[in-house]
């Protein structure tokens, strides 16, 4: 039986911050992975010969500058880059905003120069000033740990003054309106400063990513204003350069990863955490297990029945999860160009032309049906990294909203096909000649996405962002890292403070877990 302070289950983004943490802190710390490959959703693969993905989400920029400095890994490869990339939203008829969040907004090509009203070019610039400010004070929101809905005194007169004055400072009416926005749908909120659909629907997209929502549902301003606090320039390389830095990093503070390595259970012994053990019988003993797993993993399939509370067992259960994510990895012979911007390299696009468009993407899955016209979220990331794809040719991620996991029928190789087709002839309707240029293609389902990388009903954050499930997360009793088996420690994006490329809840688990 091998032996260590921690073991990290997973390691993906998380996981590798939260032991990276945990070593520099004193710990002897072992990461084991259950694929053959580190990084989680954040990995780069190899889908045809030459060509890679940059994983799950192409772009990795919403760690925030504190997460960045406390991890330290500029030291180990990691740079920052210069500017955040803009977003070219594709309308009907090849015509297009790009919304450039530096400079503002303007037309995709000189086709759609009336794409824009002069009203919301004169607002945005406003309004960007306007998210600048609240995105302070969410940030530091993000990266300390959720208040204490069980143990109320725990959190200390203190630190509710502190984080009731960030609010405060922002005076009278701007701290009302704040308060206001949560509540509210993205719709609404971008209502009040546009007119241009084509705009507010772009813009719309992030609040109702990975969700199960529609841009009319209430609290989607929450996540467009969460996004929005997190959303930076982002890391040059990605998601995969994030992975390397942290593997080097964590390898030179001392941690042990094994890869292969599938943990079958966590061994409690008198009601405390002594270990783990692995597919093939090995057992690895440590006082203290930090699951980036997500929580109905960590908490339902690693602990024998009967390890947590009833009321526990059932708040776990009833963690919703439903994922609407679908992937389809695009190999190209040429770059792809937009009829929208025919003349400049396009990182992200967007489609929806009309925050209708997004509301019955998301009514299909309501019925458990895919959307007759899904809405697009198009990422070239071989645009800032060429080495994705041979020379002269692109890498394309598309994240498909809304596609159910709960699919009625299921998933099959028909319908994979079926989706891979639809967005061919989708992209082919904004970058005429595109299909011609396919080499290859991979389609991945939220079936196949729950199946490659453990995530809960393919949701990619490991839990759906909404107000409830902001509040606590995932649970009163788990809110803060800690659970109610002495030892055993939850570090996923399924914690505080949400999913994507954050890093937020391996950090913070650490600061846990070394404080307890």
């Amino acid at each position: 039986m091998s032996r260590g302070d921690v073991i990290v289950i997973g390691a993906g983004h998380n996981g590798l911050a939260c032991a990276l943490l945990l070593a520099r802190g004193g710990r002897k710390v072992v990461v084991l992975e259950r694929r053959d490959r580190i990084g989680g959703i954040a990995a780069s693969e190899e889908f045809h010969p030459g060509y890679h993905s940059a994983g799950l989400f192409a772009e990795a920029n919403r760690v925030l500058p504190t997460t960045l400095a406390r991890l330290g890994l500029e030291a180990h490869g990691l740079r920052v880059r210069p500017e955040r990339p803009g977003i070219l939203a594709l309308g009907s008829g090849g015509k297009g905003i790009f919304i450039d969040p530096s400079t503002g907004l303007r037309a995709g090509s000189s086709t759609s120069s009336a794409a824009v009203s002069q009203r919301d070019a004169d607002a945005y610039p406003r309004f960007r000033a306007a998210l600048d400010r609240y995105a302070e004070i969410l940030k530091s929101f993000l990266s300390e740990p959720a208040l204490d809905l069980v143990k109320v005194e725990s959190n200390g007169p203190l630190d509710m003054l502190r984080r009731a004055w960030r609010v405060r400072r922002l005076g009278k009416s701007e701290m009302l309106e704040l308060l206001r926005l949560p509540a509210m749908s993205v719709a609404d909120l971008l209502s009040e400063w546009f007119e241009t659909d084509l705009l507010k629907a772009a813009l719309a997209l992030p609040a109702i990513s990975g969700t199960w929502l529609g841009p009319r549902s209430p609290s989607t301003a929450l996540n467009y204003l969460l996004w929005e606090a997190t959303a930076g320039p982002g890391v040059a390389g990605g998601g995969p350069a994030l992975v390397a830095a942290l593997e080097k990093a964590a390898r030179a503070a001392g941690v042990e990863i094994r890869t292969s390595a599938t943990v079958e259970r966590v061994s409690v012994v008198d009601g405390s955490v002594r270990g783990v053990v692995l597919a093939g019988g090995e057992e690895i003993a440590a006082a203290t297990v930090a699951a980036a797993c997500d929580p109905k993993q960590a908490l339902l399939s690693l602990l024998e029945p009967g390890t947590i509370p009833y009321r526990l067992e059932r708040s776990i259960q009833g963690f919703r999860t439903r994922g609407t994510t679908a992937q389809v990895l695009l190999a190209l012979t040429a770059p792809p160009r937009f009829a929208a911007r025919p003349d400049g390299a396009v990182e992200l696009a967007r489609t929806g032309a009309h925050l209708d468009d997004l509301e019955r993407a998301f009514d299909a899955v309501k019925y458990r049906r895919m959307s007759e016209k899904p809405i697009l979220e198009i990422h070239v990331p071989s645009v800032a990294t060429p080495g994705l794809a041979p020379a002269g040719g692109a890498v394309v991620s598309v994240l498909v909203h809304f596609a159910p996991y709960e699919l009625e029928g299921g998933w099959n190789d028909a319908l994979r096909e079926c989706l891979g087709d639809q967005v061919v002839a989708m992209l082919e309707g904004h970058n005429p000649g595109l299909a011609k240029s396919v080499a290859a293609r991979q389609v991945l389902t939220p079936a196949d996405l729950a199946a490659r990388y453990a995530l809960p009903q393919g949701h990619p954050h490991h839990g759906e962002h909404s107000l409830d499930q902001w509040l606590v997360r995932p649970t009163p009793e788990c809110g803060r890292y800690a659970t109610p088996v002495p030892g055993l420690f939850l570090c996923s994006s399924g914690v505080h403070p949400g999913g994507g490329l954050t890093c937020g809840p391996g950090t913070l688990a650490a600061d846990a877990i070394l404080a307890s």
